[in-house]
């Protein structure tokens, strides 16, 4: 084990790279290799096993991915049959996807040498075994999901295993994947490439570099939890939990909040209601929690990447931090949580301007997952988190560990100035609008997405051929205790504007320009209209301007 020394910056076309990857690097638009990549590239083509520790969004899975399609372009020329050289594991099934989809891009203009294959999906495993048959070159899944394919002998990588890939290390063990590691270990040949990313360097991925390491170098940056202060900008926002929901309304219907956003909320309740309030008012979000199923959760992940909803609704339950020792939530309903879910790790949420903590995360860990979301690579982004009384020792021990990190004097967090009492009308639509979604609409909400998933699933379209009357009953059954859609309540009358804000905005509706015909034109900017106007009403002050711009 050695600490590795400062080496000469490089770019891609010096790292003595495939042209196959170098033009798949160029369309994916990568100019630069990331510090990351920069250290970790060189040292993985020379074989050595290392412990990558870098922030979320530092590009971690492009150090590890690039080199090991390379290894394996290597060894096709020297091999004389088809065998899988690669596994790559992570605690999540949302980010065995995402690593699957990144591998895909890398080998675009390779994709007759390399096969890549996904087997987190939770179907059968006999579904699996014709893909698994053809011993792809990389095999990207679960822990568990590995361990039961090699058991079932669908996957035999006991002689032919080059690279073992670990990515987001440091949730193996607390996803309850102990035991399953240390089994996978089992079926893999003595001799491998090990590789361990991760965001931090706890005592979990320490053990875990202990079983899958030997003799490693460890890459650990020098840098923040978080991108630096000229990048990301936090913000609190005082509001008690009856005033949280005007305030959001307010602001998404104001245009305060532009760009594509994640709301946080720390329960599964929690999302469908939000999601409800929001859609009342003609807001159109998509949730992510642990009991939608996989292929729902990722659908919602594609669809915010691609621009479908700029909003989605994340619950980060406390629970899933251990999920092995609390896989039910209350005693009537024991609602099964899926141990293979994550939303604040891992999963790659693109171009997301904002992130809003709707409800203030639990500790200090969950702060820096959330809003690591968010001011990705070097793109620009914004932390806004809702503050009650009795959260702001949670925020003040946020605040302590972020300026220890960044080690600034100022204060971490500014504060955003809202004026609820300047929203009136807001806030009486909200009220009503919140007090609608009852605990039965949020039962009968989460109802309709399973409903929803059962008639889209491909294994029962045969079934219901066979029997149509099953189908129509599922599409004809009761009604459901939906709230109720009133369509006035998605445009924002101009009376409720606060006129400060009207022109800010850009809500209201256009008006002629009417010029005095004695007097000329006045000559006032629009600047300086702007700054009379913030100064006759600072609702929202300049220092704010931040959750104006478009990104």
């Amino acid at each position: 084990m050695a600490e590795e020394d400062v080496i000469k910056p490089r770019n891609f076309h010096e790292m003595e790279l495939d042209d196959r990857i170098l033009k798949a690097v160029a369309k994916l638009g990568w100019l630069e290799p990331t510090l990351i990549q920069e250290r970790a590239i060189p040292l993985l083509l020379e074989g050595k096993d290392v412990l990558l520790r870098a922030r979320t969004g530092s590009g971690k899975t492009g150090a590890f991915a690039i080199p090991v399609v390379q290894r394996i372009l290597n060894s096709k020329q020297v091999s004389k049959e088809q065998n899988t050289k690669a596994l790559i594991l992570a605690p999540s099934k949302e980010l065995c996807q995402q690593i699957h989809t990144n591998f895909m891009e890398l080998t675009t203009k390779c994709s007759r040498e390399i096969c890549c294959v996904d087997i987190s999906p939770q179907v059968d495993v006999s579904a699996q075994r014709q893909i698994l048959v053809e011993r792809p070159d990389i095999v990207v899944g679960t822990p568990l999901r590995a361990l039961t394919h090699l058991k079932a002998r669908n996957l035999n990588l006991k002689d032919s295993l080059e690279v073992l890939v670990v990515d987001e290390a440091d949730l193996v063990f607390s996803f309850g994947y102990e035991s399953e590691m240390k089994e996978v270990l089992s079926y893999l040949p003595r001799v491998y490439q090990a590789i361990l990313a991760s965001a931090t360097l706890s005592e979990d991925v320490l053990n875990l570099k202990s079983m899958v390491l030997h003799n490693p170098v460890i890459l650990k940056l020098q840098e923040p939890e978080l991108a630096p202060a000229t990048q990301l900008t936090h913000y609190h926002l005082a509001a008690e939990e009856d005033e949280k929901a005007a305030i959001l309304y307010a602001l998404l219907k104001l245009h305060l909040v532009r760009g594509k956003s994640i709301i946080f909320v720390n329960s599964v309740d929690r999302c469908y209601k939000l999601k409800l309030f929001l859609e009342q008012f003609g807001i159109p979000t998509c949730v992510l929690n642990s009991e939608l199923p996989a292929t729902i959760r990722c659908l919602s992940v594609n669809q915010f990447n691609q621009g479908v909803y700029d909003i989605i609704i994340a619950s980060d339950e406390k629970a899933l931090d251990e999920p092995h020792a609390l896989r039910y939530v209350g005693k009537k309903g024991k609602r099964k949580k899926d141990k293979e879910f994550g939303v604040a790790r891992g999963i790659d949420f693109q171009f997301v301007s904002n992130i809003i903590n709707f409800d203030f995360p639990p500790d200090v860990g969950s702060y820096i997952h959330r809003v690591g979301r968010t001011a990705r690579g070097k793109h620009q982004g914004t932390a806004l988190s809702f503050v009650s009384i009795r959260e702001r020792p949670l925020m003040e021990d946020v605040e302590d560990r972020l300026r220890s990190c960044c080690s600034e004097d100022e204060k971490v967090f500014r504060a955003y100035q809202f004026k609820l009492e300047e929203v009136e009308g807001f806030r009486y639509r909200s009220k009503d609008a919140w007090r609608s979604v009852t605990r039965i609409a949020v039962r009968e909400a989460r109802l309709k997405e399973i409903k929803q998933e059962v008639l889209n699933c491909q294994k029962l379209k045969s079934y219901f051929v066979d029997n149509p009357r099953d189908l129509q009953s599922l599409r004809h059954d009761k009604a459901l205790h939906t709230v109720k859609i009133q369509p006035h309540l998605a445009d924002v009358p101009e009376y409720i504007i606060p006129p400060a804000l009207k022109n800010l905005a850009g809500v209201s509706r256009p008006h002629k320009r009417h010029f005095p015909r004695d007097g000329g034109f006045s000559g006032t900017s629009n600047a300086k209209a702007r700054y009379d106007a913030k100064k006759r009403n600072p609702l929202l002050c300049m220092e704010f301007s931040g959750f104006k711009k478009k990104r």
